[in-house]
């Protein structure tokens, strides 16, 4: 994403890091799989009702540890996913999570840079490029790319996140209020990418583009403080001489794993934020 979102973790495609960073932003990926697994149900049950025909083949561009990839196979249950990523970390993650869901024989990895050439692999009823195609070096050529791959009819679904989540209350009870706020505001983190004149270039024909608003209440599940702890941490690594020591004090305590005001321990934590999916046609 464009911006420090969770799927900043698809820097993995196209922008190599660290064995441990890796390591950390699967674990995002996973946790965003987990907490927000309501929202990833009504997405999918969305493309079914766009789709027109049961998917057969579906191809997942910059797959991750699998999110999209198992969310599909689970929702088209004849279907054959593929999970394209450059990472081979992620793609064992994803392997290794089909496997123990009992969907091996479905969902299967190739590693393949996008930036480079097209992976040869046949002809797909649904691509799907969750927050990684802003990545891309070249987004239009892997649009159309992903034109060439699908069946006259196929579906693409192109989803970014809008903003990075919301986790925290106005007043932690400590600090000045407002801290959140502050840290995006010293982010500055841009608009989303709007792939609409991309998508058209490339061929497709726009069925719809649509926003989805995910707020989740307190108090959430320990998946979820640790989905907010991970998330804000990789924030916090940016943040070195662009808030206050006061402020960053206050991170800092809420970061870490003990004391009262514990991100652990909170439980008046949310999740907010909102995701676009542009679903577009090939004619």
């Amino acid at each position: 994403m464009n911006t420090t979102d969770t799927h900043a973790a698809h820097a993995h495609h196209g922008h190599g890091g660290a064995d441990a960073d890796a390591a950390v932003m699967a674990e995002v990926l996973e946790l965003d799989a987990e907490v927000l697994a309501a929202y990833l149900s009504e997405l999918t049950a969305w493309l079914d009702e766009l789709s027109d025909r049961e998917p057969g083949r579906i191809l997942d561009l910059g797959s991750g540890t699998g999110t999209g990839a198992i969310a599909l196979a689970r929702r088209f249950t004849q279907a054959d996913v593929t999970g394209v990523d450059l990472s081979p970390h992620m793609l064992h993650r994803l392997s290794k999570k089909a496997s123990a869901l009992g969907l091996a024989d479905r969902v299967r990895g190739l590693q393949a840079d996008l930036n480079e050439d097209w992976p040869e692999s046949g002809t797909y009823d649904l691509v799907w490029a969750a927050s990684s195609l802003h990545h891309m070096a070249d987004p239009d050529r892997v649009l159309a790319g992903a034109f060439d791959a699908l069946r006259p009819g196929g579906l693409l679904a192109v989803t970014e996140m809008d903003f990075f989540p919301r986790f925290l209350p106005d007043d932690l009870g400590m600090g000045r209020p407002g801290l959140e706020a502050r840290v995006h505001a010293t982010l500055n983190q841009g608009p989303a990418v709007d792939w609409t004149d991309h998508l058209a270039r490339a061929g497709f024909v726009l069925d719809t583009k649509r926003l989805f608003t995910i707020d989740l209440p307190a108090p959430l599940p320990a998946a979820a403080a640790r989905y907010a702890q991970v998330c804000l941490g990789r924030m916090r690594s940016r943040l070195d001489g662009q808030l206050s020591a006061e402020d960053l004090a206050t991170l800092d305590t809420v970061l870490a794993d003990g004391g009262p005001h514990s991100i652990q321990r909170r439980e008046d934590l949310t999740v907010r934020t909102t995701r676009t999916t542009w679903a577009a046609r090939r004619p």
